[in-house]
């Protein structure tokens, strides 16, 4: 099982965090802009455990080297139940670089938009309180 969904699947953050390279870049389903580094994008990634609601893993997809893997996800916006993609790029140190999630149906983007913006604040205040950013 791949490193990342063994952390995401066990809520463990400081798993999920030792598996970020400093640099990563972390690229939103809502946000066009890509967010870079480790301290915003663990950020936003403990925003969107907050947000979503039954969330589980139901496919996992990885190219022959190990450094490419697809996750597919299932979980609820509110009401809204959605689809999604966690596309992971792991550096030659083992280290996830690049992380890009895509999400359907656009109802149910449109409430994770809406939902996340409400973390917003939070989201702000973590990355201020020292976190590196």
């Amino acid at each position: 099982m791949n490193p990342f969904r063994k952390a995401v699947e066990a809520q463990d953050h400081a798993a999920i965090e030792a598996l970020l390279a400093e640099n990563v870049v972390f690229t939103s389903p809502v946000v066009f802009k890509p967010y870079e580094g480790r301290a915003i994008t663990m950020a936003i990634l403990r925003g969107v455990t907050r947000v979503f609601t039954d969330f589980h893993y139901v496919r996992e997809i990885a190219d022959a080297e190990g450094r490419d893997h697809a996750l597919v996800f299932k979980a609820k916006v509110g009401d809204r139940e959605i689809e999604g993609c966690d596309f992971l790029h792991f550096d030659g140190d083992g280290r996830i670089d690049d992380l890009t999630v895509m999400v359907r149906p656009l109802s149910a983007a449109q409430a994770l938009q809406e939902a996340m913006a409400a973390q917003f604040e939070r989201i702000a205040q973590e990355v201020g309180e020292g976190q590196g950013v």
